[in-house]
């Protein structure tokens, strides 16, 4: 590499450094995802049972365990918890980083590698996942890996080793998540642009070396896949069965076509984009025709690029469920296919208006939030207080201020400038000063701490429709009624009912809204606190009769920590 090259990855990591680890060690896992992902990885270290994730005591199904295993890899090696779940995803995007700085330099050149990569890293919806401990971090970077390895066999004839890393990586993201395999639909405008003839490397080869990259997918999937259907297969066990099923069928296909949750009209990701994708989709209206210009030029590297990001909206619009982070990977290959048009632009000033335009909007906000919390509605600024344990509000205050020093130093010429440096300075301020307020609550400790001091330790203690953050904290045993069973309707509380009037010597944490219709007459009620948008009690027996003869005393989760 070059000086100028290795310069480069050194501003690209030392900035990454500061907007992505800014916090980091600093706080515990946050729901929804964060708790489950590390109680599993916590438990899995300590039983030795990698092969198949165990949360509360049961099966956990949803998700393959490529994620889980780096963070249980983590916790092995760190001992912390804190410094093990977020490891994954901050690794992970300073690898997608770099991916796109050098995918972008191979393609065009140098400068816009740069520029490609600094606009992924300031790209809210990116540098926010980052900061999470959810798959969608790690699974961007294998799908930019994917897409990286694939774009340069294609289209920079570099060698039929990166066409299987293509594969390879694809697959791993597929026992990461199920949508992993997204990369190759990337071999469709691959496909068309060959169809009409538009200039491409030549790459002879039989159809047996066309296959390497899908047998290099398949093979990445069978590490987990084959020693976890030869376990199941020597097992004869129903419950692992049930467990093959779900994750194969059930996660994937079913989930993909009938979605239960998180259902959203067709364009819901347009709103996803127009947001989430700020400053870099505020540019779109320049780059456009600059696209258009390339591809009727007959230009595959945009071809490639942006029809592989259509392919990707459209898989996940035509699904009725959909999230936001759905769309993350698509955004590196939209970062490349704009870096060569970047400098460029920054000379515009139409395009610092608008970068100013976009700095200013956030520190009036600030300024409008902090006014309206300290003057116009002080009870919403104690709701706050109460339920999420934002002690301070003045941090809002302090965004509005250091965003309009940076935007009056940036000046009206340099208003792109003024943006990143008022997304900078959130980043910062957020996670030093409102992080550190909010840990306990969102945390679930402090709920926890107050449940313990409630709970007679000489009682059995179960938990109804437990939240995964209370038994990564409770120190002592409990019984549950197995993992995510919302989709059965009241069938968890019948057998909380059940075992509750089973023993003389028991108590049941049950949120408000499932106290009635089986917990409504319970003996005594001793209200725990909120966590997770509930109120939460303690209750004890009796439940109702009518419940309990309902209730199965098959599903029992008895959890250790």
């Amino acid at each position: 590499m070059s000086r100028a090259v290795i310069r480069d990855l050194a501003l690209l990591i030392g900035l990454g450094l500061l907007l992505l680890a800014t916090g980091f060690g600093w706080r515990d896992p946050w729901p929804a995802d964060e708790p489950r992902f590390t109680l599993i990885a916590r438990d899995m270290v300590q039983s030795g049972e990698w092969l198949f994730p165990m949360v509360g005591g049961d099966l956990y199904q949803d998700k393959p365990p490529l994620f889980i295993w780096l963070i249980a890899c983590a916790y092995a090696l760190t001992g912390s918890l804190r410094l093990s779940f977020l490891l994954p995803s901050l690794l992970a995007g300073l690898g997608t980083l770099i991916l796109v700085y050098d995918l972008a330099r191979r393609l065009w050149n140098r400068e816009a590698g740069l520029w490609a990569a600094l606009a992924l890293l300031f790209t809210i919806q990116f540098t926010l996942q980052a900061h999470l401990a959810q798959i969608d971090a790690v699974l961007c970077f294998l799908t930019t890996l994917s897409l990286y390895g694939l774009l340069r066999h294609l289209l920079l004839r570099n060698g039929w080793r990166w066409y299987v890393l293509g594969g390879f990586a694809a697959g791993l993201g597929v026992i990461t998540k199920g949508v992993g395999f997204l990369p190759l639909l990337v071999l469709l405008p691959y496909a068309y642009a060959r169809w009409r003839k538009w200039p491409l490397p030549e790459l002879h080869a039989t159809p047996a070396r066309w296959s390497a990259a899908a047998i290099a997918f398949a093979g990445a999937i069978s590490l987990w896949l084959v020693p976890m259907l030869l376990a199941v297969a020597f097992s004869d066990s129903p419950v692992l069965t049930a467990y093959r099923d779900e994750i194969l069928f059930q996660q994937t296909v079913t989930r993909y076509a009938t979605a239960w949750h998180h259902r959203q009209p067709f364009y819901y990701f347009f709103t996803v984009i127009v947001t989430m994708w700020l400053p870099l989709i505020v540019l779109v209206p320049w780059l456009v025709p600059r696209w258009m210009e390339r591809l009727r030029e007959s230009d595959a590297r945009i071809l490639l690029l942006l029809g592989w990001v259509a392919l990707v909206l459209i898989f996940f619009s035509a699904s009725p469920g959909k999230r936001g982070v759905y769309i993350l990977p698509a955004l590196p290959a939209l970062a490349i296919a704009s870096g060569e048009w970047l400098r460029g632009l920054w000379q515009r000033a139409d395009v610092q208006r608008a970068g100013m335009v976009f700095a200013l909007f956030i520190v009036f906000l600030s300024a409008a939030a902090f006014a309206y919390l300290t003057w116009i509605a002080p009870e919403r600024a104690a709701e706050l207080r109460d339920r999420y344990g934002v002690l301070h509000i003045e941090p809002l205050a302090a965004i509005a201020i250091a965003g309009a020093i940076a935007a009056l130093a940036c000046g009206a010429r340099r208003g792109a400038l003024a943006s990143a440096w008022v997304l900078g300075l959130t980043w910062l301020i957020v996670t030093f000063t409102v992080f550190p307020q909010i840990n306990a609550s969102r945390s679930g400790e402090r709920f926890v701490t107050g449940l313990e001091k409630l709970a007679d330790p000489a009682r059995e203690l179960g938990l109804l429709a437990y939240k995964e953050q209370f038994l990564l904290y409770l120190d002592r045993p409990s019984v549950n009624f197995g993992h995510s069973r919302w989709r059965e309707g009241p069938l968890e509380s019948y057998d909380a009912a059940r075992w509750l009037n089973s023993g003389a010597h028991r108590q049941l944490l049950v949120s408000e809204t499932n106290l009635e219709p089986c917990f409504g007459g319970a003996a005594e009620r001793i209200e725990v606190g909120n966590a997770s948008r509930e109120r939460w009690f303690l209750v004890s027996a009796p439940a109702a009769a009518a419940c309990a003869a309902r209730g199965n005393d098959q599903s029992v989760r008895q959890y250790r920590p």
